[in-house]
C-alpha cells in the first residue's frame, strides 16, 4: 500500500494520472478500474479517477501487480466509435461473439469490453456487462454499451419500446422483383432445428415481427438491400428475408451458400473466395442519450470484406 500526502507541486493534478507516476508498468486501464472499485481513496474515501487533488490531501494506492506480455497480448483493440462517461458505441467486427453462449466464453465482444473499460453495466448479469443488445456473430457493426446501470435501463426501455432507429446493410441471393416491401411475420423458435428461428403463423410460438426492406442495387443473380427491423427478434432480418425469397448471402444456416467464390460469378473452376461471412452489417444506430434524451445517430462504415464483395457484384449488374 503506498499513501503519500499531496504537496503543493502536485496539486491539481487528476488522481489517475499522478497514481500512474506512481506506478511504474501498471497501465492506466489497471488503474481506472482500481478507482472504479474503491481500493484508491483520498482521505480515507473513494474518489473519481478525474478527482483534483488538493494540499494536504493524504492518497493511498493499493500495490497494483503489472499485467503479463501474455495478457496484454490477448487484449482486444475494439472500434470506438463513440464513448462518454454514460455510453459506448462499438463497431463490432465479423466473427465476434456479442457475450458467452453455449460453451464459447473467448473472443467474445463482452471478453474485450472488460479489458477496454473500467465500468461496464452490471444490469445483464457477469457474463453480460454492458450487454444492452446484440448482433450475431457474423454480423458487423454498431452496437451501444452501456457503462452503468442507469444508463442500461434507459436504453433498454428504448428498444423495448422499439424507439430506437436501427438500419442494416445486406447483400443478398437473387433479384428483388419490387423496390420495396414490408415483411410482417412472425418468428419463433424453429420446430426441429435447434439453432434456427422460423416464421411461425400457426402457433402460439410466433412473436410479432416486422422488417421493411428496399433494394440500393442490383446485380445478375444478387442484390444489395437496406432493412430497417421494427422489432428485435432473433435472427430476424435473416428470417424474413429468406422467407421473402432473397437469404442473405453466405449465410448457410438461412438458405445460401457458405462461401462466395469468384468462379460462381464469372462461371469457370476460380476457388479464390469473394465471400466467407454472412453478408449482414448494421450500419445505423439512432437512440436517446441517456443524460439528455436527445437522439444520437451513429454510423458503422461498411468493413472491407463487404465492399469487396460489392465490387465484385458491381461489375455483373444488369445493363439499364
Amino acid at each position: 500500500m503506498h499513501e503519500t500526502v499531496i504537496t503543493a507541486e502536485q496539486a491539481g493534478r487528476r488522481v489517475d494520472q499522478y497514481v500512474a507516476t506512481l506506478l511504474s508498468g501498471v497501465s492506466r486501464g489497471q488503474i481506472r478500474k482500481a478507482i472504479d472499485a474503491g481500493q484508491v481513496t483520498v482521505d480515507g474515501a473513494p474518489c473519481k479517477p478525474a478527482h483534483k487533488l488538493s494540499v494536504g490531501e493524504r492518497l493511498t494506492v493499493p500495490v497494483i501487480e503489472p499485467r503479463s506480455d501474455e495478457q496484454i497480448g490477448k487484449q482486444v483493440d475494439l472500434d470506438i466509435l463513440y464513448q462518454d462517461d454514460r455510453i459506448a458505441v462499438i463497431n463490432k467486427p465479423a466473427g465476434m461473439i456479442t457475450h458467452p453462449a453455449k460453451g464459447r466464453w473467448k473472443g467474445t465482444l463482452t471478453e474485450a469490453l472488460k479489458g477496454m473499460f473500467s465500468q461496464l453495466s452490471t444490469v445483464g448479469g457477469p457474463t453480460r456487462p454492458g450487454i444492452v443488445h446484440r448482433l450475431d456473430r457474423d454480423t458487423s457493426g454498431v452496437i451501444v454499451i452501456a457503462k452503468d446501470d442507469e444508463a442500461h435501463e434507459f436504453l433498454k426501455k428504448q428498444f423495448q419500446a422499439r424507439s430506437t432507429e436501427k438500419e442494416y446493410f445486406a447483400l443478398v441471393v437473387g433479384v428483388p422483383d419490387r423496390d420495396r416491401d414490408i415483411i410482417n411475420e412472425p418468428i419463433g423458435p424453429h420446430p426441429k432445428i435447434r439453432e434456427r428461428m422460423a416464421i411461425r403463423r400457426h402457433d402460439d410460438e410466433g412473436k410479432e415481427a416486422q422488417t421493411f426492406y428496399e433494394v440500393i442495387e442490383r446485380y445478375v443473380g444478387f442484390a444489395a438491400v437496406k432493412a430497417l427491423p421494427k422489432t428485435g427478434r432473433t435472427h430476424q432480418i435473416r428470417v424474413h428475408l429468406m422467407h421473402a425469397g432473397h437469404p442473405v448471402l453466405c449465410d448457410p444456416q438461412y438458405g445460401s451458400r457458405r462461401v462466395l467464390s469468384l468462379g460462381e460469378l464469372q462461371h469457370n473452376d476460380d476457388k479464390t473466395p469473394v465471400l466467407e461471412r454472412t453478408a449482414l452489417h448494421a450500419r445505423r444506430l439512432a437512440i436517446a442519450h441517456p443524460d439528455d434524451g436527445q437522439i444520437r445517430e451513429f454510423i458503422a462504415p461498411l468493413p472491407a470484406d463487404l465492399l469487396l464483395a460489392q465490387a465484385k457484384l458491381q461489375e455483373f449488374r444488369p445493363a439499364r
